[in-house]
């Protein structure tokens, strides 16, 4: 039988548990990971937006069709609704995105200049304390904290700033780091406060992808597979769940 799992009821705990599980998962996956992405946080920004609940392959080929078609971010902010609905197709929703994606890009706009001048680029989200920089995109319609981070950790910014999505979620939940009742929104701030405030762009991104892929090859969902589960030993869920099978 597995040793007991931990406690989590504290932070200190919680945040033993959050490096612990950086350690084992990073090794059982792999990490260092490479980035997916080098691009610029304006393109990481419709990219991200358009992954929204769509599968990774479906948004890139809707992202690539995108700027295949208009050739710039401001062709895409000026064109018909529907022009840019049809290029973004690939993807879940697209009817309700491609205004979605143009709203996004008038604001930025907006502010950056007016509505004459190119959308900016965004760069200077790379100068800013990363707290600011995410209030400022956050402060957009239809921008979230998961979207935030992935602008700034993504993108060729590669800031410090952690997404969470449904995996990362999940695995976070049953090891006991959040609460069973915590959003993924409210997450983030909850557990980018378990991690060392020195970490690098690299190991928060390792982070983020060793629990993301813990949850996409282990934690499944339905049927998760505890029996193999490199940690069992310190999950509550897990060592529920193995109880009660042998119980039964």
């Amino acid at each position: 039988m597995p040793a007991a799992a931990v406690s989590t009821d504290s932070f200190t705990a919680r945040q033993q548990q959050a490096l612990l599980a950086h350690t084992r998962l990073c090794a059982e996956y792999g990490a260092p990971f490479l980035f997916f992405s080098d691009k610029d946080p304006l393109s990481e920004l419709m990219s991200a937006l358009l992954s929204h609940r769509t599968k990774n392959a479906d948004s890139h080929r809707a992202y690539e069709r995108l700027r295949a078609t208009f050739s710039t971010w401001e062709a895409v902010r000026d064109a018909p609704t529907l022009d840019v609905q049809r290029a973004i197709s690939a993807c879940t929703w697209p009817e309700q995105k491609a205004p979605r994606l143009q709203s996004v890009l008038r604001e930025v706009s907006r502010r950056c200049g007016d509505d004459e001048r190119p959308p900016c680029s965004l760069d200077f989200l790379g100068e800013l304390p990363i707290a600011e920089a995410r209030a400022w995109l956050e402060s957009i319609s239809g921008i979230g904290p998961k979207t935030s981070a992935a602008v700034l950790l993504f993108s060729c910014l590669r800031r410090p700033a952690m997404p969470v999505d449904s995996h990362h979620h999940r695995v976070a939940q049953r090891l006991g780091l959040i609460g069973p009742k915590v959003g993924e929104g409210p997450a983030h701030a909850l557990l980018a406060a378990l991690l060392p405030p020195d970490w690098t762009a690299q190991q928060v991104y390792d982070h983020h992808e060793a629990l993301m892929f813990h949850g996409q090859k282990c934690c499944f969902f339905h049927a998760p597979a505890c029996s193999r589960c490199i940690m069992l030993d310190v999950c509550p869920f897990g060592q529920a769940r193995i109880s009660k099978a042998i119980d039964a």
